[in-house]
């Protein structure tokens, strides 16, 4: 969905134009493009005469890729949508970037173990990358929840030094003066 400048103004929509303001969730839906963007394209190719292609291999045909891939995307898409709620945020993202290098390591494995033969695609490194991209994004909440977290100290430290000049012996509750001892 693309954000267009009316609906920002809309109230219905406002959540959406809070929520791309965010640097966080710029880095968080470009991860999150790069995972679905393996879902259609090519892992690897066997080349064969006059650039012809003998065999393509997705990485949706492998079951536990497709397993890997599901659960990297619904970690992502609540990564993203969940800015509301930081610390949740946090740690889908960071759950989703140890799964991705966890899937890189094993996208690794079978580069180094396939024949000759095989020509991985540009693909093979979009997992690496994404998992990249949201630990630069845990970086940006875990900035945010330490900022709101000293506010919200400062703000109790503030309410409690005026409510001990409040409770100050001597002092007229009505109009917040001491009494004079004339």
């Amino acid at each position: 969905m693309i954000i267009l400048p009316a609906m920002c103004g809309n109230p219905n929509y406002s959540y959406l134009c809070i929520m791309w303001q965010r640097l966080q969730t710029l880095f968080l839906a470009l991860a999150t493009g790069l995972v679905v963007a393996l879902f259609f394209s090519l892992k690897a190719v066997v080349p064969g005469p006059e650039g012809t292609r003998l065999a393509e291999f997705t990485y949706s045909q492998n079951f536990p890729y497709l397993v890997l891939l599901i659960v990297t995307s619904i970690l992502q898409v609540l990564a993203l949508f969940t800015f509301n709620q930081r610390v949740f945020q946090l740690r889908t993202a960071t759950l989703s970037a140890i799964v991705l290098v966890a899937f890189q390591a094993w996208l690794a494995v079978d580069f180094m173990t396939c024949s000759d033969e095989l020509v991985f695609r540009v693909t093979a490194v979009f997992p690496l990358c994404a998992a990249i991209l949201d630990l630069i994004a845990v970086r940006y909440i875990l900035r945010d929840q330490l900022m709101v977290e000293s506010i919200t100290r400062l703000r109790s430290k503030k309410k409690n030094r005026s409510s001990r000049k409040d409770s100050l012996p001597g002092k007229n509750p009505v109009s917040g003066s001491r009494k004079s001892n004339s």
